[in-house]
């Protein structure tokens, strides 16, 4: 990623003792249970993994969210999850 598309990001992950998950720079929610929420940054797509997660603040005006639960993991896709959807289906209909 180039430094000028860098410098227009706004993108912060703060983890509180395992227990408390606050992210700005979210552009949308893919999916979400309580043991998974699929999300899209302004860096890509974003996993998070854990027991009883529950969302309990979601702003995509402000782009902020904030989770709640044991989590487990963290994982950026590096990919959009439009780009990865998208590499999917093609891969599905060849």
């Amino acid at each position: 990623m180039d430094d000028k598309r860098l410098s227009n990001v706004r993108h912060q992950l703060v983890l509180a003792e395992r227990e408390r998950l606050t992210l700005d720079g979210v552009i949308h929610v893919e999916s979400f249970d309580d043991r998974e929420i699929v999300l899209e940054t302004e860096l890509g797509g974003l996993v998070v993994q854990g027991e009883e997660l529950h969302i309990k603040e979601l702003n995509l005006e402000k782009g902020n969210l904030l989770v709640s639960g044991y989590i487990t993991s963290v994982e950026y896709l590096g990919d959009s999850l439009a780009k990865r959807s998208k590499g999917l289906l093609a891969r599905l209909f060849k």
